[in-house]
Parts: C-alpha cells; sequence; structure tokens
C-alpha cells in the first residue's frame, strides 16, 4: 500500500530525515517510535505533501507522491491526523466533521459517513452544536481523528494521539484506533508513548534522529532489551 524508500527531507542546512524506508501493507497497524527529534512527524508531513523530501520516493498503491498537493493526496486516500489535532477551534462539532469530508463530498461525504462516525464517535452526536475549542481534551482528539475518517481513507496517519491525554483517555484512544482498523483502514502511527505505539502495531520502526536504527514485529521489540530500557522505562 505505501512503500517509503530512502526518504531524505531537509530543513535549510539541517538533515531531519536521513534517508528511512519503511513499508505498510493494505490493514495494517504500523508504528514509529521515537524521542523528539528523531523525524517521525516530519516523516509523516513528507507522506501528506506538507513537507517536500530531498531525496527519496514515496509510492501509495504504486503511485508516486513526490511533488503532489496536499489535497491531491488526500484524494488518493491518505489522511492526516496532525500533532496538536489542529481543529477549527471556533466552528462546531458538526462543522470540522464536514469539512473533513469537503475534498470528497460527492463520494463520500453524504449522511452515511456521518451516521458511521456517530456509531463510532457517539458523544460527536451529542457536542454536534458545542464550539469544538470549548471540548475536552479527550473529546478534541476524537473529533480530530472523525475528521479524517470523514474523508473515508485507506490510510490514516496518526500523528502522537495520546498527546496530553489523561492514562484512561489514552486507552479509550488506543480502542478507538483498533476499531478504526477494524474497518480496513490501515494506519500509521507515531507516538512518543512507545508501550501504546508497540501495543497496537503489528509492526514497528525505531527512530533515532533522522536515522532508522531498529524494526521488527512489534511483539519483538516489546521484548527488545534496549527498546524496553531506552523507551519502555523498563
Amino acid at each position: 500500500m505505501l512503500d517509503v524508500k530512502d526518504l531524505r527531507v531537509r530543513y535549510g542546512t539541517v538533515e531531519a530525515v536521513k534517508g528511512i524506508s519503511f513499508r505498510v501493507t493494505d490493514g495494517a497497524i504500523v508504528s514509529l517510535i521515537g524521542a523528539n527529534g528523531a523525524g517521525k512527524t516530519t516523516s509523516l508531513r513528507a507522506i501528506t505533501g506538507l513537507v517536500r523530501p530531498s531525496g527519496g520516493d514515496l509510492r501509495f498503491e504504486d503511485r508516486s507522491l513526490v511533488g503532489l498537493a496536499p489535497h491531491e493526496i488526500v484524494r488518493l486516500g491518505i489522511a492526516h491526523v496532525p500533532e496538536g489535532r489542529r481543529l477549527f477551534p471556533k466552528m462546531t462539532v458538526l462543522e470540522n466533521l464536514k469539512m473533513g469530508a469537503y475534498l470528497r463530498a460527492r463520494a463520500a461525504g453524504g449522511p452515511s459517513t456521518l451516521e458511521m462516525i456517530y456509531d463510532h464517535f457517539p458523544v460527536l452526536r451529542q457536542r454536534g452544536r458545542q464550539i469544538a475549542g470549548s471540548l475536552s481534551g479527550g473529546e478534541q482528539q476524537m473529533l480530530a481523528i472523525a475528521r479524517a475518517l470523514m474523508s473515508r481513507p485507506k490510510l490514516l496517519l496518526l500523528d502522537e494521539p495520546s498527546m496530553g491525554l489523561s492514562p484512561i483517555m489514552t486507552a479509550e484512544i488506543g480502542k478507538i484506533i483498533r476499531q478504526i482498523n477494524a474497518l480496513d483502514v490501515a494506519i500509521v502511527l507515531v507516538e512518543q508513548n512507545a508501550m501504546l505505539a508497540l501495543t497496537l502495531a503489528r509492526y514497528s520502526y525505531v527512530l533515532e534522529t533522522g536515522s532508522l536504527v531498529l524494526h521488527g514485529p512489534a511483539d519483538d521489540l516489546l521484548r527488545d532489551e534496549g527498546v524496553r530500557k531506552a523507551y519502555l522505562g523498563i
């Protein structure tokens, strides 16, 4: 489905991503873990066209994404939930959801899509007329994920969905990610919460200062002594 080959991204003279490669197969959950500055967020931004790679290739369903505008990438079936949620805080919950369907309104933004969203996020039905900026942190994260799903993506990129959330709400977001994946949506999960990422993912990649240093089945990485010491605090 998604094939990232030798991806490089520069910000001026600084190379933030240094030739990483990873794959996402149909219906899989793949996680990218690492500390701040590891290149995780930049990698997602490159996939969605928000930054231009300085080298390498990005292919989605055997089509190169390099050079495409973000809205073209959304139309191909990739949705991005950015770090910090990036809602429209002065718009209502329903208005935010409708914005998520804007680019694919004719194909996927009709009432059936909205009803599907409400089935998975019943609190959003109750909050439909509420201003998005007044929601709790957990509700805002649910809205950010739901807004992305309004485009009916084949691949969902999640950047730090547990950031700032309580352990109880983090567990709830984990359940939601599993439910989304059960709808045959592949997921790339970027998380500093390595335990959450490795518990949810089938396969995981570890990044350090822009480089790929380790990868393998998530269950194996959970048992890896180096990973346990560096990222799980064990």
